[in-house]
């Protein structure tokens, strides 16, 4: 069986694969070459990479679910959400703060290389995206299991639905949690705290953008 992690990025996507490394599975997360893949419409490549690997979290397996859900007839799938959808957009302006433009991935994905400034824009993906895969698999719920962290959800559940022991599982820790910066929607300020914040954080920011080659 296959499990796929088709929830946004910044909603526990690092979470959901602490479980999925703890269970043993043969885990594929984040990749730009498999993004650009997606970019480029090599739906091979993706696929064959689906067919090597046992889970799936972060860019870019959240846009081909139903490709994926299509071409595998054992599949789960697990729709990560934040408590409110402002939640996850503080939590994404937050990391573009820290980051810089990204203009690689979430340019390509929400048209913005900012979340700044275009608040409203950026909440109506969130939300039309969880919207489409509540309705993709409206009649099928043994496949989607939706989770949110913050409201309680545990890996116990996560377990059960995969059919997997509940016990001996990992405590749940919340990965990647957010460094107090800016979270708010203007553009300008932005620029000056990620200005500030990437002189503090120089070496870390370095390695962290070659270990993701962004």
């Amino acid at each position: 069986m296959k499990v796929i992690g088709i929830g946004l990025n910044k909603t526990g996507t690092k979470t959901l694969q602490h479980l999925f490394n703890h269970l043993g599975y043969n885990h594929q997360g984040f990749s730009v070459a498999y993004f650009l893949a997606y970019q480029k419409e090599q739906m091979e490549k993706l696929m064959a990479c689906v067919d090597s690997h046992d889970s799936f979290e972060d860019w870019p397996w959240p846009l081909i679910y139903q490709k994926i859900d299509q071409n595998f007839d054992d599949c789960k799938f697990i729709l990560t959400t934040r408590k409110t959808p402002e939640t996850w957009f503080k939590s994404l302006s937050k990391m573009a703060v820290r980051m810089g433009p990204m203009d690689k991935v979430e340019k390509f994905v929400y048209g913005y290389s900012m979340p700044h400034g275009k608040k409203k824009e950026h909440l109506s993906y969130y939300l039309n995206h969880n919207a489409k895969v509540r309705e993709y698999f409206k009649d099928r719920p043994d496949k989607l299991l939706e989770i949110c962290w913050e409201n309680g959800d545990t890996y116990e559940k996560v377990a059960e639905f995969l059919d997997v022991p509940t016990d001996d599982l990992p405590q749940l820790k919340q990965i990647n949690k957010s460094m107090p910066v800016y979270g708010g929607d203007n553009l300008l300020v932005a620029k000056i705290y990620q200005a500030c914040f990437q002189l503090r954080h120089r070496k870390a920011l370095r390695r962290i953008r070659k270990e993701y080659d962004l």
